[in-house]
């Protein structure tokens, strides 16, 4: 489905039956509330809110707009697919072709169709949420993409960090340790420089993709979104701060990162499901330029308890890294990844494998938890036999309920890579956590005498259910 902007999406969402609009909504905890709601049921609507109370029509709140299958496989030009691992498997074959695409810069946009300066910036003006009851304020970018330049390289980064506004024109800059955005900021800082920075709060679904999801060092998201586009994605090169933004973008904002003024930033709900970070004095950044769509379009995807929309994309768009990685690694006959929605598509992941030798397991489970995709913040791998669905709950808590014995299979894997929002991370300690492999397959040494599991032919069952599924179902 062809598409170039966000709103040419929603026109492709409603087509496939899958948009809701609400009107008469409150900024303040009832957008989040609907968004927790959506977010718990799997394959639910987008739903894009308008007539926000205290804010005149047109100026809309947009959520859950990657949250089914169907809406999420045609962000990235897949077929439509309705299973997980055929999704998983799909995306990383697409990965493994993937023909980087560098943006198109061109001199106007629908961006520019309002720009203010100076007194004229106000960030009030739009419907910004305040999304979980304890947030410390509203948040503008959470669906949004944060865009720096390396001061030593020039390359450019699309990052995805949250973005609370402290007043008329200026917001919080958190950036996680480690990330992307965070390392530049760390440059200009050391070099005593200006810190310029653009951010867009409603864009083209697969940049906002591409934004999250942690490319490799040097490698402009950009280019990656032009892949997934099949064309170039449209920027306009900034005058004021000469960072590319996206041409269709719904707002932006482009500042100053300050360094010698920390405000306090937080606490927000973050994607372990707590408040994790809790507050803390921060650099800002001071709106130097604001632009905008007319009825601009918020794209809200708020963080919480999961799952929610963005730990769905994220553990599909995870498991498929951590399974070519592992490859890559010279782990033989991995059939399945699975990073789960439930844990952030961080902490609980289930490898699948065919055994080939003695301590193939153990290989794998290690590997899972140590490689780029699976170190950050990771809790626990568990390795299962190429008969299980690495995505089907039941599945993995049968084999590791029959096929592991704790005194025997359980690594531990101690000081490893965390994060400050990490609730078991006590604040001010160092951000470090621990590590469980489980080996849940079949003992190599007897798995032939290992009992037989109780299972129909595929073949038989799907014959069955053509059958007899109609009626069964009716």
């Amino acid at each position: 489905m062809a598409f170039n902007d966000l709103r040419e999406y929603l026109e492709e969402v409603d087509k496939l039956g899958e948009l809701r609009t609400l009107t008469n909504v409150h900024w303040d905890l009832e957008i989040g509330r609907i968004t927790d709601i959506l977010c718990h049921r799997e394959n639910s609507p987008a739903v894009l809110i308008d007539e926000i109370t205290g804010y005149p029509k047109g100026y809309r709140v947009l959520l859950n707009a990657q949250g089914s299958l169907t809406r999420l496989s045609m962000c990235l030009g897949l077929p439509i697919l309705e299973k997980p691992m055929e999704l998983v498997r799909a995306w990383r074959d697409k990965i493994k072709a993937a023909k980087m695409i560098p943006p198109k810069v061109v001199k106007e946009g629908p961006v520019l169709e309002n720009v203010k300066e100076g007194k004229d910036i106000d960030l009030w003006k739009f419907p910004v949420p305040k999304w979980h009851p304890l947030d410390g304020g509203r948040y503008l970018g959470t669906g949004s993409v944060t865009i720096t330049r390396d001061p030593d390289e020039g390359w450019v980064n699309l990052g995805t960090y949250r973005v609370m506004v402290h007043n008329e024109s200026m917001v919080g800059f958190y950036i996680s340790p480690g990330k992307h955005g965070r390392i530049h900021r760390e440059k200009y800082m050391a070099r005593g420089e200006i810190c310029k920075v653009a951010v867009s709060c409603g864009q083209d679904p697969r940049i906002f993709l591409a934004s999250t999801m942690e490319l490799p060092y040097g490698l402009t998201e950009y280019d990656f979104a032009g892949y997934l586009k099949g064309e170039p994605i449209e920027v306009i090169e900034s005058d004021y701060s000469g960072l590319p933004i996206p041409a269709h973008s719904e707002i932006v904002i482009e500042g100053e990162a300050v360094f010698d003024e920390l405000v306090e930033e937080g606490p927000f709900g973050e994607w372990t499901g707590y408040y994790g970070s809790g507050s803390r004095m921060e650099p800002v950044l001071k709106v130097k330029r604001l632009m905008y769509r007319n009825d601009p379009i918020i794209m809200g995807q708020p963080p919480g308890k999961p799952p929610w929309e963005t730990t769905r994309v994220s553990g599909i768009n995870r498991s498929a890294l951590l399974w070519d990685e592992m490859e890559k690694a010279g782990v033989p006959d991995v059939k399945g990844v699975w990073c789960h929605p439930a844990a952030g598509g961080r902490m609980f992941n289930v490898v699948a494998i065919k055994q080939r030798y003695p301590g193939h397991a153990r290989q794998a489970g290690l590997l899972a938890a140590s490689c780029h995709s699976g170190a950050y913040s990771g809790r626990y791998v568990i390795v299962v036999d190429d008969d299980i669905d690495p995505s089907d709950t039941n599945d993995v808590l049968w084999a590791l309920s029959t096929r592991s014995d704790p005194a025997g299979d359980i690594e531990i894997v101690r000081r490893c890579w965390s994060t400050s929002l990490d609730p078991l991370v006590r604040k001010g300690q160092p951000t470090l956590n621990s590590r469980a492999i489980i080996d849940a397959t079949r003992p190599y040494e007897w798995m032939d005498e290992f009992p037989p599991v109780v299972a129909f032919d595929p073949q038989d069952l799907e014959e069955t259910m053509r059958k007899w599924g109609k009626l069964i179902y009716e």
